[in-house]
């Protein structure tokens, strides 16, 4: 079995990381931690954006009727579950909260991203498959 220390030094690892889940197997035991993925940023943050996002984009009001979906980690965006699957979201669909919107893949781990409010998808700012850095606007949502 492993040390409780062990286990603690892991959580630290995945909170550190930003991690949703780890799955270690040490002498033929494993043990898979799991945990809340942390609510993205809502403050404005300066990035730099792929050439082909390059549009200008207007940093949202604090009590606008949009929300700005942020990446919470560092890692790859998937708009969809699999390659040739249907996309989590498409511009105009209505999500409620909690609905999985994408996948950020951060160290062969898959992250979902979740709506932190109802409303509808009005811009999905980044391409599939493109790397994203912390505090990436990924999605803006209309309330």
């Amino acid at each position: 079995m492993m040390k409780e220390a062990d286990i603690r030094k892991y959580a630290g690892l995945m909170q550190e990381l930003e991690l949703t889940a780890l799955e270690i197997t040490e002498e033929n035991k494993t043990v898979r931690l799991e945990r809340t993925p942390v609510p993205a940023a809502r403050e404005a943050v300066t990035m730099t954006l792929e050439p082909e996002m390059q549009k200008k984009r207007e940093p949202l009001q604090e009590n606008s009727d949009y929300i700005s979906v942020k990446s919470t980690i560092v890692g790859v965006f998937y708009a969809s579950p699999a390659e040739n699957a249907e996309p989590f979201v498409k511009i105009g669909d209505r999500v409620g909260k909690g609905k999985v919107l994408c996948i950020i893949e951060a160290m062969k781990l898959m992250n979902e991203i979740c709506a932190e409010d109802d409303g509808v998808i009005t811009e999905i700012c980044v391409t599939n498959g493109q790397v994203v850095e912390y505090g990436t606007e990924l999605f803006r949502i209309r309330r």
